[in-house]
């Protein structure tokens, strides 16, 4: 399997434990000291550990939970042991009593570990061009 197979494999499973509500397994898709920014968070969350307490501050706040993402347009970017994901991603999600989807783009970047599996260490997630103006 080539490496944009592998990353593509990759950011499926993340996508699909997303999307799935597999909280645990959606973390554990992301290096430790990966990174994030989110268009709805104004600070940068510096480690998995903290996104995991902005994401349990979510669920105690608005009950908020992922009910379905998909994934298109995928690209890969391959530089060796690091590569660049970007995708459209749709996400239905339930928050303080509503559903609602979301229209995004996302950027991941990934990386090889030592034993050949590859983690997310930064994620960027913004509005899509369209949703915003709407």
């Amino acid at each position: 399997m080539s490496a944009v197979e592998e990353v593509l494999a990759a950011a499926a499973e993340l996508v699909r434990t997303f999307g799935s509500g597999d909280v645990e397994g959606y973390f554990g898709c992301f290096a430790e000291d990966a990174t994030f920014v989110f268009h709805s968070t104004p600070q940068v969350l510096e480690s998995r550990a903290a996104y995991r307490e902005e994401w349990a501050s979510w669920e105690r706040a608005d009950g908020f939970r992922v009910l379905a993402c998909t994934s298109s347009e995928q690209r890969v970017q391959d530089l060796g042991d690091v590569a660049v994901f970007t995708h459209r991603v749709r996400t239905r999600v339930h928050a303080a009593g509503e559903e609602s989807e979301l229209h995004e783009r996302e950027t991941i970047v990934f990386r090889r570990t030592g034993d050949g599996r590859w983690l997310g260490v930064h994620e960027h997630l913004s509005p899509e061009p369209a949703a915003a103006a709407g």
